[in-house]
């Protein structure tokens, strides 16, 4: 039995899977991946996701050049949720050009925004 077998991927054939800096433990981004994109990750190190509106395989910087290098690989005790922990080339997780996808904060019943963008999402797609 190989590591793939043992995934839990839901009724589409996803599972859940987070996005995790090795180094300081920030959750940078959350994502999901089919059973082609897990062991294409495990395969070449570098995370590839299965975008749900593009209906196909993304690899992780592709466009950005913002690749996550991948440290280490887990899985939840029910098998059912991918946790990545990965070196972040460029330091960019995110589409709006900030670290992590987990920028806004609820205070007193509203969305903050807690971390600047780095760099202007049309410098980075175009």
């Amino acid at each position: 039995m190989n590591a793939l077998d043992q995934i839990q991927f839901d009724s589409n054939g996803l599972i859940a899977t987070i996005a995790q800096d090795f180094s300081t433990g920030e959750i940078l981004m959350f994502a999901w991946m089919n059973a082609e994109s897990l062991a294409l990750t495990i395969e070449k190190q570098q995370a590839v996701y299965y975008s749900r509106s593009r209906k196909k395989l993304w690899f992780k910087g592709e466009q950005s050049g913002h690749i996550q290098n991948i440290k280490e690989i887990f899985t939840d005790c029910d098998n059912d949720v991918i946790l990545l922990k990965v070196d972040q080339v460029g330091g960019i997780a995110c589409h709006t050009g900030r670290k992590s996808c987990f920028f806004q904060k609820v205070e007193n019943d509203a969305w903050t925004t807690t971390m600047p963008v780095l760099k202007d999402p049309k410098d980075i797609y175009g």
